[in-house]
C-alpha cells in the first residue's frame, strides 16, 4: 500500500507527467488539442505586452515622473531582450528532450519557470533590483517562453500532417494574442494597486503569476499525443513533391550544414528584427510619436489590438503559404513590411494616427505570419522526421532579433534624444533601418533552392542516419 509521504506524492505525479499517458485512445478528436496549446501560448504570449510596465518601471521611485536612481528605458529594454534570447536558446538545447519527454512534461516545466519568473521579478521590483527582474523575467521567464513554445507546434504538426501550415499557425496564434489579453489586463492591475505613494507592478506581477499558473497547468491536463502511426482519416501522404517540398527526411546535425538552413536563418532574423523592436516598445512608442494624442490607455489599446493581428496573422498567413508556398509568403512580407516601414515616420510627421496605426497592425500581422509559416517551410525543406529539433535550432535566429530589434529602437532614440531630436521624430532612423534588413532578407529568400540530396537519408543503421551518397543517381 503506498503512504502519502511527500517521496511518494512525488512518485504518483511523475507518471501523470510522462509522454505515455497522455497518447491518445482510438476516436479521440484532433480538435481537441488546439485548446491545449491556446491554454500555454495565449499565456506565455504575455511577453509581447511587456512593454506596458516600461513606462511604470522608469517611476518606481519618482511615482509621477522619473526620479534619480529610476530606472532608464533602455536599461529595461534588456528584460525583453534577454527572454527573447533564452527563448531560442532554450528551445535549441531542449528540443529533443521536449519531443522524448511529450508535450505535458514540456508545458508542467514552463508553467512553473513562467510563475516562477514573475513572482522573483516582483522581488526585483520591491528591492528596487534591476538584474533580479533580468533573472526572473529575462532568464527563467525566457527559459519558460523557449520551452512552452516548441511543445505545441510539435504537437500540432503531428495531429495535421494535411495541412502543415495551418497546424503551425493554431498552435503558435495563441504566442502572438497573449497580449490581447495581458495588455490591458496588466494596466486594470496596475491601476487597481497604484497609490499616490506607490507604483503597482510588484503586485499585478504576483497576480499575474498565479494567474497564468493554472492556466498552463489546464493545458497540460489536457494535451495529448496522437499514437504512433497514428493518421487522419483519408489522408494519403503526397506522392510527388515540388522542387521546395521533399519527402526525403534530412539528419537534424546534418540540416545546420546546407545552405537553406542558414538562408532561413537569415530571414526569420530579419523579419523577426525588424518586427520585434516595434512589438518590444509599442506602447512608449505611440505615445512619444503622438504626445497628447494616444494616452497610455489608448496606447494599451493599441499593443492589444496589435496582438490580435499578430495572433490573426499567424493562423492566416501560415494557412494562406499551404495554397502559396513558404518561399512566395516571405516575398509578400519582405516586400509589403518594405513599403510600410518607410511609410511609418510620414504618418508620425503629418499626425496621421490611422495611417501609423495600419501600418503597424499589418507589419504586425506578418511578424506573427513568419513565425508560424517557418515550421513548415522547415517542413518542406527537411522532411518530418527532425522538422522539430530542426525548428529549436533555427529559433536561435528569434533570440538573436530579440536583442537586435530592442537595441536598435531604444539606443537609436536615445542617441537621438540627446541630441535635441524631438521624441516624436526619434523613431525615423530606425524604421528605415527596419526597411533595409527587409530588403536583405528578400535577397537571402530568393537563394533558397532544394536541398542537396547527398544530405537526405537513405536508411539507418543502428540507430544512425545513412546519407545518399553524392553520386546516387
Amino acid at each position: 500500500m503506498t503512504t502519502n509521504t511527500p517521496g511518494n506524492e512525488s512518485r504518483s505525479l511523475l507518471p501523470f507527467l510522462d509522454r505515455s499517458h497522455t497518447i491518445a485512445k482510438p476516436g479521440y478528436s484532433r480538435w481537441l488539442v488546439p485548446p491545449a496549446a491556446l491554454c500555454v501560448h495565449l499565456c506565455i504570449g504575455q511577453a509581447y505586452a511587456f512593454s506596458v510596465f516600461n513606462l511604470p518601471m522608469t517611476k518606481l521611485l519618482g511615482i509621477s515622473q522619473s526620479a534619480p536612481g529610476d530606472w532608464k528605458l533602455t536599461q529595461l529594454g534588456w528584460i525583453f531582450s534577454i527572454a527573447m534570447a533564452m527563448l531560442g536558446i532554450s528551445s535549441a538545447l531542449f528540443g529533443r528532450w521536449v519531443e522524448e519527454g511529450g508535450p505535458r512534461k514540456a508545458m508542467f516545466t514552463a508553467g512553473c519557470l513562467w510563475a516562477g519568473g514573475f513572482l522573483l521579478s516582483a522581488i526585483g521590483v520591491h528591492l528596487h533590483n534591476l538584474w533580479i527582474i533580468y533573472l526572473g523575467y529575462g532568464f527563467f521567464g525566457g527559459m519558460a517562453l523557449g520551452i512552452g513554445y516548441i511543445s505545441p507546434v510539435s504537437t500540432l504538426m503531428k495531429w495535421f500532417p494535411d495541412r502543415p501550415g495551418m497546424a503551425t499557425g493554431m498552435a503558435i496564434m495563441g504566442f502572438g494574442g497573449g497580449a490581447l489579453i495581458a495588455s490591458p489586463l496588466s494596466v486594470w492591475l496596475m491601476s487597481k494597486f497604484t497609490t499616490a505613494t506607490h507604483v503597482g507592478v510588484l503586485e499585478s506581477f504576483i497576480v499575474l503569476a498565479c494567474a497564468y499558473f493554472v492556466f498552463m497547468m489546464v493545458g497540460a491536463t489536457i494535451v495529448r499525443v496522437p499514437a504512433d502511426n497514428w493518421k487522419p482519416e483519408g489522408y494519403a501522404p503526397p506522392k510527388a513533391a515540388s522542387k521546395l517540398i521533399s519527402t526525403n527526411d534530412v539528419y537534424v546535425y546534418d540540416a545546420v550544414k546546407t545552405p537553406q538552413f542558414w538562408l532561413i536563418w537569415v530571414v526569420l532574423f530579419l523579419n523577426t528584427t525588424a518586427g520585434i523592436g516595434v512589438l518590444g516598445q509599442a506602447s512608449a512608442m505611440s505615445q512619444e510619436m503622438f504626445p497628447g494624442h494616444i494616452t497610455p490607455i489608448a496606447a494599451a489599446g493599441l499593443v492589444g489590438l496589435m496582438s490580435l493581428f499578430n495572433m490573426g496573422g499567424r493562423f492566416s498567413w501560415a494557412s494562406l503559404s499551404d495554397y502559396i508556398g513558404r518561399r512566395n509568403t516571405y516575398f509578400v512580407f519582405m516586400t509589403l513590411g518594405f513599403v510600410l516601414y518607410i511609410t511609418v515616420p510620414y504618418a508620425g510627421g503629418s499626425g496621421n494616427v490611422a495611417l501609423f496605426v495600419c501600418c503597424f497592425l499589418i507589419i504586425v500581422s506578418m511578424y506573427g505570419g513568419g513565425f508560424s509559416t517557418v515550421p513548415a517551410y522547415l517542413r518542406d525543406m527537411f522532411g518530418t522526421r527532425y522538422v522539430g529539433a530542426i525548428h529549436g535550432i533555427l529559433l536561435t535566429a528569434w533570440s538573436a532579433a530579440g536583442i537586435m530589434g530592442p537595441v536598435l529602437i531604444n539606443y537609436i532614440r536615445e542617441y537621438n534624444v540627446t541630441h535635441s531630436v524631438p521624441k516624436a521624430q526619434a523613431y525615423n532612423t530606425t524604421m528605415y533601418i527596419m526597411a533595409g534588413l527587409l530588403v536583405i532578407g528578400f535577397l537571402a529568400n530568393l537563394c533558397v533552392k532544394a536541398v542537396d540530396r547527398k544530405y537526405h537519408m537513405k536508411a539507418e543503421a543502428n540507430g544512425l542516419p545513412t546519407l545518399v551518397p553524392e553520386t546516387a543517381a
